[in-house]
């Protein structure tokens, strides 16, 4: 089976072509659009994991040689509480629809928010 694509009405559609009967069908086939991660990344040139890299880089050239303390729990913190404000707004204060949006369980978006103080 071959399959090519082609544009029908601004949509994307995907086209197969069988062997056996050498007939084509065109079935629409729905292609996200690009995320805020993706057009920021367009505009800034930088990945999410690229600008976490470069703030720990900066963070350890501001300790100028003194030792960290408990690093991982710093980021996480730093990341864990704005994902879950921005969650929560893109679900209009909905938990169970942040939850899905987040990939996890209702209930753990629930104990994160008492813990971050947030609900």
């Amino acid at each position: 089976m071959a399959r090519t694509l082609a544009k029908v009405r601004g949509a994307e559609a995907a086209t197969v072509v069988t062997r056996r009967s050498n007939r084509s069908t065109t079935t629409p086939t729905r292609f996200a659009y690009p995320t805020s991660e993706r057009m920021s990344r367009a505009r800034s040139g930088e990945t999410l994991e690229q600008c976490v890299l470069r703030s720990l880089d900066q963070y350890f050239t501001d300790l100028d040689g003194s030792r960290p303390h408990a690093l991982y729990e710093m980021v996480i913190h730093a990341v864990e509480r704005p994902l879950l404000e921005f969650a929560m707004a893109r679900a209009e204060g909905n938990q169970c629809v942040a939850a899905e949006l987040l990939g996890i369980n209702r209930n753990t978006l629930r104990k994160k928010l008492q813990q971050y103080r947030l609900l």
